[in-house]
C-alpha cells in the first residue's frame, strides 16, 4: 500500500507541538529529523545506527514527517487548517510549517523504519523492540515494543528521564496514573517494577489503542487504559503520576491535578523544554506543590514534585 508522506517544517521547540497535532492524523505514525539530537549524540562520543539522508544538512529547521493515505485531500486541508490555527496561537516560533509531499512505497518504508530502532537499556529497564529477539538477564526489566506503533521508544530525553524517575520512585504497593499514556511505555514499565495498579489515559484513541496492544504483548495484566483526560475525573487516583506532555499542558494540569493524587503521592512531569522549566515548576509551587527534584537531558528537562 502506498502513502502520503507528508513533510513539515517547523523548528526544535515546535517540533513536539507539531509531532502531537500530525499524530492525530497519520495512519503510520510521525518521524522527527532535528538536527539538535545528531549534536547531542556527537557529543556523547556516540554514533547513529541509521540517520536520515540530509539531516545532518539542516540548522534550525525540523523535519517532522506524518503519513496518510494518497488521495486524502479533506485531511490534507485539515491538517494545514491545523498548523495554520497552531501558528496564529502558539507564543513561540514554529517555523514555516511548509507541508512538502511525496508517494511512498508502505511495505518498503516500514522496513527502512525499524532501522531507527535499537534495544535500548536505561539501568536495568531495557526496550526491546518486537521484531527483534533478546535473552532476558536475571535483574532485568525488558519491555517489548511493536513496530506498528509509533509513539514514545526511550530514546527520547523525556521519555528516558520518565522511566529513570519511576525506577527510583515506584513502590510495589502504588497505584501509579500514566497521563498520556502514548505507547504504554511508561506505564507497563510501572507494572513492571511492581506497582500495584496502573492506570494509563489518552486522549488520542490511537494512543490507547497502542498502550492496550503493548501492555498485552508484555503480559501486564493490572493495567487500566482509559479513553479520557484524567482531570475530567477526580475518582482516579494515584500515589505516582507521570506525565510526558508538552510544557503548556502541564501548566494547565497544575491547578487540578492534585485532586488525582493520593496523600505524599509525587509527580512526575517531563517534555519540558529547559527554556519553560521555571515557568511550569513555578506553575505547580504555585499550586501547593513541594520541589524534589529535576534532571536536564540536552534541549530537555523533567520535575519530580510531592504534595
Amino acid at each position: 500500500m502506498n502513502f502520503l508522506e507528508l513533510s513539515i517544517s517547523t523548528t526544535h521547540e515546535g517540533s513536539e507541538l507539531v509531532c502531537d497535532l500530525l499524530s492525530n492524523y497519520s495512519q503510520e505514525g510521525v518521524s522527527v529529523s532535528d538536527v539538535c539530537d545528531v549534536i547531542d549524540l556527537e557529543k556523547s562520543g556516540k554514533t547513529w545506527d541509521y540517520l536520515e539522508d540530509g539531516v545532518k544538512s539542516l540548522s534550525e529547521e525540523v523535519i517532522v514527517k506524518g503519513y496518510i493515505s494518497v488521495g486524502d485531500e479533506s485531511t490534507l486541508r485539515e491538517i494545514k487548517n491545523c498548523l495554520s490555527s497552531l501558528k496564529e496561537n502558539c507564543p513561540f516560533d514554529l517555523g514555516s510549517l511548509e507541508i512538502n509531499t511525496q508517494v511512498i512505497d508502505g511495505d518498503k518504508w516500514r522496513e527502512e523504519w525499524k532501522k531507527n530502532f535499537n534495544i535500548i537499556r536505561f539501568n536495568k529497564i531495557v526496550i526491546v523492540p518486537g521484531w527483534m529477539e533478546y535473552e532476558k538477564k536475571e535483574d532485568e526489566i525488558t519491555i517489548i515494543l511493536d513496530s506498528n506503533m509509533a509513539f514514545g521508544t526511550g530514546e527520547h530525553e523525556t521519555t528516558s528521564m520518565c522511566l529513570e524517575y519511576l525506577e527510583k520512585y515506584v513502590k510495589k504497593s502504588d497505584v501509579v496514573l500514566d497521563v498520556g499514556s502514548g505507547s504504554g511505555i511508561l506505564g507497563i514499565c510501572a507494572s513492571k517494577l511492581g506497582a500495584k495498579e496502573v492506570i494509563m489515559t489518552d486522549i488520542d484513541e490511537c494512543a490507547t489503542e497502542a498502550s492496550e496492544h503493548n501492555a498485552k504483548i508484555n503480559g501486564v495484566k493490572n493495567a487500566k487504559i482509559l479513553l479520557k483526560n484524567l482531570l475530567d475525573d477526580n475518582t482516579v487516583k494515584g500515589d505516582v503520576i507521570v506525565c510526558n506532555i508538552m510544557a503548556e499542558v502541564l501548566i494547565s494540569f497544575a491547578s487540578g491535578i492534585a485532586n488525582n493524587l493520593k496523600k505524599d503521592g509525587i509527580i512526575i512531569l517531563s517534555g519540558i523544554l529547559v527554556d519553560r522549566l521555571d515557568k511550569v515548576k513555578n506553575a505547580y509551587l504555585e499550586n501547593g506543590f513541594k520541589f524534589v527534584e529535576q534532571k536536564i537531558k540536552g534541549e530537555w528537562s523533567a520535575l519530580v514534585l510531592s504534595r
